[in-house]
């Protein structure tokens, strides 16, 4: 092997950049050329490729997004589009991609390895829902960074007695809503893995807590339950306590990466390059155990992630 590439898809993730860093310098130190696909496999249809020196990823560990940069790609998906991206590949002499990204990006990576070019993922979402590993890159940041802002909404929420319904980011899974909502005592935690009575597990639990001297609340909402406006609407109506809904949005994909996400994204980009180089193809690298590990595609995306439900119930035991 003396050529890969590498390219970030889907949506972004704080540490993408250091993956990206770590893929290039473990690739040169092992004696490869190493070119960056600009936007993702959009890049590769479009002949978008840049080559990569040590000195391409110099300062980057820190910054959020991704320097590639990303996009949607509906061409990849089509035969045609596809094809296009393997002639970029062959006409550079690519043997090789790392695709940094989520479960679609994987499955983009499922078909150029189809189409004879080796590709190893890389979990980069903040969404936390790639089910063979414990812990994808971005989700640390993400959870620190919704922590942060509700701490501030906290603050409002004192000062006016008032209940603040916030929703965050995970698609259809409550990861990221779980952790930030202990991390910042939610009276009530709504993921959408798990049904809620409306009455047993946010009003009643709004009245118990007043009952005791706390008069102000915080409810986590996963954006796969929705409705967070509706939502407020009627604990403002059931309670009488007046009620904010907050949609952080895309803010949580931003800011600097934290240090566990920095440490993770490196091994993980180094480990992948070192997959390739011992000739295996149709990878994803995950964590288990806090080892890192990898998997066959197919069976990486066949795998369903549970929500933890020992956290779950410490965080509906103790926010009262």
């Amino acid at each position: 092997m003396k050529k890969i590439a590498i390219l970030t898809s889907g949506g972004d993730a704080p540490g993408m950049n250091a993956a990206v860093r770590a893929v290039v310098r473990t690739a040169i130190n092992r004696g490869l050329e190493v070119y960056g696909v600009i936007r993702g496999y959009n890049g590769l249809i479009r002949d978008e490729l840049i080559p990569m020196t040590l000195r391409s990823v110099s300062d980057i560990i820190h910054r959020g997004g991704t320097v590639l940069y990303t996009a949607r790609s509906p061409e990849f998906c089509t035969e045609a589009g596809m094809q296009k991206a393997v002639e970029t590949c062959h006409r550079h002499g690519i043997e090789g991609v790392v695709v940094c990204g989520g479960d679609g990006s994987f499955r983009g990576a499922q078909d150029l390895t189809r189409h004879g070019i080796p590709c190893i993922g890389i979990p980069c979402t903040i969404d936390n829902d790639i089910a063979c590993c414990e812990a994808t890159i971005g989700y640390d940041t993400a959870a620190n960074t919704i922590v942060d802002m509700v701490d501030k909404l906290r603050d409002t929420s004192q000062s006016h007695d008032r209940c603040s319904v916030v929703e965050v980011m995970g698609r259809h899974a409550g990861w990221l809503a779980l952790t930030a909502g202990m991390a910042v005592g939610a009276t009530s935690i709504l993921v959408p893995e798990i049904p809620y009575h409306f009455d047993k597990d946010i009003v009643d639990r709004m009245r118990n807590t007043s009952t005791t001297g706390k008069h102000h609340f915080i409810v986590m909402v996963a954006e796969g339950v929705g409705h967070v406006n509706e939502l407020a609407e009627r604990i403002e109506e059931a309670t009488g306590v007046e009620t904010r809904a907050t949609v952080l949005g895309h803010v949580q994909r931003g800011g600097s990466p934290s240090a566990r996400d920095r440490v993770l994204a490196s091994q993980m980009g180094s480990y992948a390059v070192n997959l390739l180089m011992e000739g295996k193809s149709n990878r994803v690298v995950a964590t288990q155990s806090g080892q890192l590990v990898d998997f066959d595609i197919n069976e990486a995306l066949a795998m369903k992630k549970s929500l933890n439900m020992n956290k779950y119930q410490v965080a509906k035991e103790i926010s009262i």
